[in-house]
């Protein structure tokens, strides 16, 4: 399969691969500076008969090699020009540097991204790697070995490579390199059960009883009732409280220490219901810190309250009303639940759009997890209807037919 191996000329050679979908055939190839390249080409088509279309028999693997390789002695290959200088951490530093300040990415989410740079992608492909050293291959490897040890849910994986993939594209975009080697590594697929944990209004009043201040029982009620994140409470004021108007206006969040707008970025308004209304007037009704500008959920100097002191409330609550069980098993109930618990209720009763407004989510797909909690009894009756209508009429003309 080689095209030869001399120094200073442009060879390659093709390979078969076993990969879990089946085998592939890569395309190896040295540039006239030395620095040698390999590509992922497509499926290997290693049975008799005719080679189907996407699939490549090992003549075709060498006609594409000698394409690419006749593009090098060119110069027209992409990736073949001389080195850019820049380093994987140049790309890691400026992808970064573009999400902050072009992007306007949260300061939450800012700091997931660091951690993930810091703690999995640099160690792995190190600062000093020139850009164009990291291949395809190379990655997979990463993505293989990540699923194999399974130290980290494949989600966590999903979004590694998701965030590796969008700090090429952005090398890419800068000139730095010709392509994206991350394209065409194989995605993670991630499976959603479509089941999660959530309270009845009836557990929501018996968590609230059991909460160890009058604070921390409103609070997890009007979690429970408004589908506020962790950091949106935090950060609520009761000049975002409208009782008036039933309404609650998220403007901001709260998470790591700094405030800044909600998760979706965008402010929005939940509808404020009875038991939420009655939790947060009892709160109004408090010495201090009522305020338009003061915190609704705050300490006892007015600050901020830590998510995670208030988190660990919320399980001894639990434990207090009952349900212990809830915090035991493989997937055990966290403060998040309380959102899903409001997501539930919500489809009951509104269109699912205006659930996802209500909820802040970017994408209609992700209230689409709750769909299976609107009630069916409307669409049973009308099919129940339909089936019935048709069986009466079959029975009608049998019996017309008969006579």
């Amino acid at each position: 399969m080689a095209a030869g191996k001399n120094q200073g000329r442009v060879t390659g050679s093709v390979e078969i691969r076993e990969r879990k979908r089946g085998p592939v055939w890569y395309l190896r190839y040295r540039l006239a500076d030395g620095r040698q390249t390999q590509k992922l080409l497509g499926p290997a088509w290693t049975k008799r008969g005719r080679c189907p279309a996407g699939q490549y028999t090992e003549k075709l693997a060498n006609d594409e090699l000698q394409r690419v390789l006749t593009e090098a002695r060119q110069g027209t290959l992409p990736g073949s020009q001389p080195l850019s200088g820049h380093t994987f951490g140049d790309a890691c530093a400026e992808w970064l540097r573009y999400v902050e300040d072009d992007r306007q990415r949260a300061p939450s989410t800012l700091k997931d991204y660091r951690n993930v740079v810091k703690g999995s992608l640099l160690p792995e492909f190190g600062s000093d790697l020139p850009l164009e050293d990291l291949t395809t291959e190379r990655i997979e490897d990463f993505r293989e070995r990540l699923l194999a040890e399974a130290r980290i849910s494949r989600r966590s994986i999903q979004k590694t490579l998701v965030l590796l993939y969008g700090i090429l594209k952005r090398a890419k975009r800068r000139k730095w390199i010709a392509s994206n080697p991350a394209e065409d590594v194989e995605r993670v697929t991630v499976r959603r059960s479509g089941e999660f944990n959530v309270l009845s209004p009836v557990e929501v009043e018996a968590v609230a009883r059991a909460a160890q201040s009058p604070q921390d029982a409103a609070l997890f009620t009007v979690a429970a009732f408004t589908g506020l994140r962790l950091g949106e409470l935090r950060s609520l004021r009761w000049s975002d409280v409208d009782f008036a108007r039933s309404t609650v206006h998220v403007r901001t969040s709260f998470t790591h220490g700094a405030a800044g707008p909600p998760k979706s970025g965008k402010v929005r308004s939940v509808p404020l219901i009875d038991q939420a209304a009655r939790a947060l007037d009892g709160l109004s009704r408090r010495d201090e810190f009522t305020a338009a500008g003061d915190l609704v959920f705050c300490t006892e100097f007015g600050e901020h309250i830590s998510d995670d002191r208030l988190r660990e409330r919320f399980y001894v609550a639990l434990d207090g009303a009952g349900l212990k069980d809830k915090r035991i098993g493989s997937d055990p109930m966290v403060f998040h639940d309380l959102r899903h618990t409001f997501g539930t209720l919500a489809v009951e009763v509104w269109p699912l759009h205006d659930v996802q407004a209500y909820l802040g989510h970017a994408n209609i797909q992700t209230t689409m997890i709750y769909v299976h909690f609107q009630p069916k009894a409307a669409a049973a009756d009308k099919l129940s209807k339909l089936v019935s209508d048709a069986i009466g009429g079959a029975v009608e003309d049998h019996a017309t037919a008969n006579r």
